[in-house]
């Protein structure tokens, strides 16, 4: 199955979500209900004038917050319309596609997991591009790591990355989506295992893992 089907495929079940929990759920996402995040969404794919304050604090971030409050002024219901229709087509092709997977399944988790909901079975095609996008996590998050090291394992998919070497090493271990949620900064809501020295794993807990 290529990227762009399963980002199809994440993008419904992902619409399915929205409509069942409806505009005011709670997300994992801090001071996001499910509204804030569908409107960021459709800013991220749509809007390239006001993505950089998605990163970027200051006048970025105010001018995408107000963007998103236009989208949201739309309803709810327009929104996720819009978000069935599918990213454009930039968003569905090669490296794109693979990295809109990604984003559409961490947000599709910020949406499940306050509801109780726990981890999903992932086919091999979703797990090799989850795993794959810790390249980049795993880089960044190694920068931020500061006085211990950190390893990542997926013993049921036979994978492991070292994201740096140090002492006192501390590993990750869970299922690939699990990692990936860790990595992303919802350490909490991850279903992952740390073993290590107590004082390696406060480390790796209080370091600023995501964007």
């Amino acid at each position: 199955m290529s990227a762009a089907a399963v980002l199809r495929r994440e993008r419904a079940a992902l619409c399915d979500t929205f409509e069942t929990v409806g505009p005011d759920a709670p997300t994992l996402n801090e001071g996001w209900l499910a509204a804030d995040l569908a409107a960021h969404l459709l800013v991220r794919e749509t809007r390239p004038d006001a993505a950089l304050g998605i990163l970027l604090p200051g006048p970025f971030a105010k001018y995408t917050e107000r963007v998103m409050q236009h989208y949201e002024a739309r309803g709810f219901d327009a929104m996720v319309t819009a978000l069935r229709g599918g990213p454009p087509w930039l968003h569905r092709q090669g490296p794109l596609a693979r990295a809109n997977v990604v984003e559409n399944w961490i947000h599709h988790e910020d949406l499940r997991r306050p509801r109780g909901d726990g981890p999903r079975d992932l086919d091999e095609e979703t797990t090799a591009i989850l795993w794959d996008s810790l390249r980049l996590s795993s880089i960044v998050a190694g920068r931020r790591l500061h006085g211990a090291g950190l390893t990542l394992a997926a013993p049921a998919d036979d994978r492991m990355r070292v994201v740096r070497h140090a002492e006192p090493m501390v590993t990750v271990t869970g299922p690939v989506g699990e990692i990936v949620l860790f990595m992303s900064g919802r350490k909490e809501a991850a279903d992952v295992v740390l073993d290590g020295p107590p004082e390696g794993i406060a480390i790796v807990r209080a370091a600023r893992f995501g964007l």
